[in-house]
């Protein structure tokens, strides 16, 4: 109940506010002379201002009143005021909320001192300004604000929200001009009825197509590429009801702005009264669907963004990809001319109003090209998929995730994959694949972590890959699918060296958790945004020199706005700790160092040695940058890259390219993709 409540509030407060704004906008726009003030039409508009600023107030104290409800969880404090004022006193929604209820207050004070006074354009201007700062305070509590308070953020949503109120809030005007329309009127008072819809209608057409604009700005960002969440989740639902109205109000924008509103202005009486009946019925109809518009739209702005969306179980049996399927055979060109066709389509709908074809023809000759056009283009992007295609790891990937995937790597995997994830000897069995390689292929466009979870459960038809979800739990095969990634990640970092790619950031570094000699600990997450990370996977005492140098060097590089954490690759004896802590001022990692140096150790490999063979080689030193958003960017392996940092300049050099880029790519998420 207390959510029906909450959803009728905020959709009576936004239409109210709206519908305030549109109409003061219109008003403005179409004042030409004081005699205006005189038409019955603007006399009736006028008189619904104080109950439309009314409203606004209600539909907020309805607001605070069933947030307080969902912020306390006890329904029974919707009801209660001095919890109203709690919250508004204590939380950041409370704050904006009262600067909504300040501006709205402020707006019917406005309206009540105004409108007894002979009125001129600015007045009008005065009260649509008034009506719009409720609006733009609204913003501040909406998807776009929640991730990021900017005003690049919200300033889109902003504008969206102000040209809907453009565009709607007239409609009311326009009815009533309509209305105004039946009574016998004198030519010159017809004439300037006219000229006022004409002028409504051409402000509508070119407000409602940059309301679609700013609309894919805010929507592109509540996706953020998750566009399979637009037919598997509430969000993605309710948005393509509201796209679905909106297009039916095109229609009928279209429709009134070049067939029905140039009929108002002939001479034939009869012509007039057809056409001035025609736009009264459908301005009405349009009007309605504006309000369920708004409807969705102010449910749309409560319901999870389409990016938070989890989909649990994917409800078709493939899904549409360009990266899995554009290098495949034939793909581009059936895509591209499946377009070409597209285009026509859209041609034909000028070309039908152009040459006045009849509306069956106009729907049935675009219709069947555009479908013709998607059978053409969508097929060869589609790829198999699964209920768990669009599954979110239950499990985070991090260096403990990483080295337990590893044992059940070990344990059910190698006999048929190998220990580095190259696969071993064909398979005899001419109907059954060989072993896919891990390094490569599951970790393609084509298979998202939710088809690997799905493969690893059921196994492969086809192959000798069994299922394993009777043998792992769901934590064990999240476990696994992690060190798959980190193995497969691990293999591109081949192509890393000891000097950084400019802005070019790809690879994420394994996070993991650390206590170290002087006392601190953390996690490697703890540095982005703050430093980079030089992390040193050492053997003892080979590595004495090595620590002579970048103990020598350690104020040089923290003046780069960068750390270092040493990581044994063995035990280390109390006497060879004090030995090591004599000698270096950063810290030694003494907890967790095993599970970094079993993690890490994947992304050992160079260019000129693959190492793909056997168990793979362990080089004694190794040396990992990390920059701060967490990101991969360099490596040295002393064993295979020769001379590399024992240049100290050289290390330094590629720290001081790192502090001159920006962010780049946002840090990487806390799960496998």
């Amino acid at each position: 109940m207390i959510e029906i409540i909450a959803a009728f509030a905020r959709w009576s407060q936004l239409t109210a506010n709206l519908i305030l704004f549109g109409s003061c906008v219109f008003l403005a726009i179409i004042w030409q002379r004081k005699d205006i003030l005189e038409t019955p039409w603007i006399t009736r508009l006028e008189k619904i201002f104080p109950w439309l600023a009314g409203v606004i107030v209600a539909g907020l104290i309805g607001i605070l009143a069933t947030t307080t409800s969902d912020a306390t969880g006890d329904v029974a404090n919707a009801w209660n005021p001095a919890v109203w004022l709690e919250v508004v006193q204590q939380t950041q929604i409370g704050h904006v909320w009262a600067a909504r209820a300040l501006l709205a207050m402020l707006l019917l004070g406005a309206v009540l001192r105004i409108q007894p006074v002979d009125r001129v354009r600015g007045h009008y201007a005065v009260w649509a300004f008034l009506a719009a700062l409720p609006i733009i305070a609204g913003t501040l509590m909406s998807h776009s604000s929640a991730d990021e308070m900017s005003f690049t953020a919200i300033a889109p949503y902003a504008i969206h929200i102000l040209l809907a109120g453009i565009w709607f809030g007239a409609l009311p005007a326009f009815l009533l001009i309509l209305f105004n329309l039946r009574t016998d009127l004198g030519r010159t008072s017809l004439l300037t009825a006219i000229d006022y819809l004409k002028k409504f209608s051409a402000i509508a057409l070119p407000v409602i197509i940059l309301l679609m604009l700013t609309g894919v700005m805010v929507t592109d960002r509540l996706v953020d590429e998750k566009y399979h969440t637009l037919v598997a989740s509430p969000y993605g639902w309710l948005l393509n009801i509201k796209l679905a109205i909106l297009a039916v109000i095109l229609v009928i924008a279209y429709q009134a702005r070049y067939q029905w509103l140039p009929m108002l202005s002939r001479e034939e009486n009869k012509a007039r009264i057809s056409s001035a009946a025609h736009l009264t019925q459908w301005v009405r109809i349009e009007f309605i669907l504006a309000l369920f518009l708004v409807l969705f739209a102010t449910i749309l702005a409560n319901t999870l963004p389409a990016k938070h969306a989890m989909i649990e179980n994917w409800p078709y049996p493939f899904r549409f990809s360009i990266n899995a399927t554009w290098e495949d055979p034939d793909v581009p060109e059936k895509v591209w001319s499946g377009l070409a066709l597209f285009g026509v389509a859209l041609g034909t709908v000028w070309l039908g109003a152009r040459l006045h074809w009849s509306g069956v023809v106009k729907i049935l000759v675009p219709g069947v090209l555009g479908i013709s056009s998607m059978a053409l283009a969508l097929p060869p992007l589609a790829v198999e998929a699964f209920p768990e295609t669009y599954k979110k790891p239950a499990v985070p990937i991090d260096a403990i995730s990483i080295v337990a995937g590893s044992h059940l790597y070990a344990e059910h995997c190698v006999s048929c994959h190998g220990p580095q994830g190259k696969g071993t000897k064909p398979v005899a069995d001419p109907d059954l694949r060989d072993p896919t390689d891990l390094l490569t292929q599951q970790h393609t466009a084509k298979y998202t972590v939710g088809t690997v979870f799905h493969q690893l459960s059921q196994g492969i038809p086809g192959t000798g890959m069994p299922g394993y979800a009777d043998k792992l739990s769901e934590e064990d095969r999240w476990d696994l699918i992690n060190f798959l990634h980190a193995m497969s990640r691990g293999f591109d970092a081949r192509l890393l060296g000891s000097m950084i790619v400019p802005e070019t950031p790809s690879i994420a570094s394994p996070v993991f958790n650390y206590s170290a000699s002087d006392g601190s600990s953390g996690n490697l997450k703890d540095f982005r945004l703050q430093k980079n990370v030089l992390l040193v996977l050492f053997a003892w005492p080979q590595a004495k020199e090595r620590f002579f140098q970048l103990a020598a060097s350690y104020d040089r590089i923290r003046d780069l706005n960068t750390e270092i954490l040493a990581v044994p690759i063995h035990q280390l004896t109390d006497a060879q700790l004090q030995q090591i802590t004599e000698i270096t001022p950063f810290p030694i990692v003494t907890e967790g160092w095993q599970k970094i140096k079993d993690t890490y150790w994947w992304y050992r490999r160079v260019r000129v040695v693959p190492d793909l063979s056997g168990k793979g080689m362990f080089p004694q030193h190794m040396e990992f940058v990390t920059d701060r958003f967490g990101y991969l960017r360099a490596r040295w392996v002393a064993q295979f890259e020769g001379f590399g940092w024992q240049n100290v300049g050289a290390l330094t050099l590629q720290l001081t390219q790192l502090n001159q880029e920006g962010e780049i790519m946002p840090p990487p998420g806390e799960h496998a993709h």
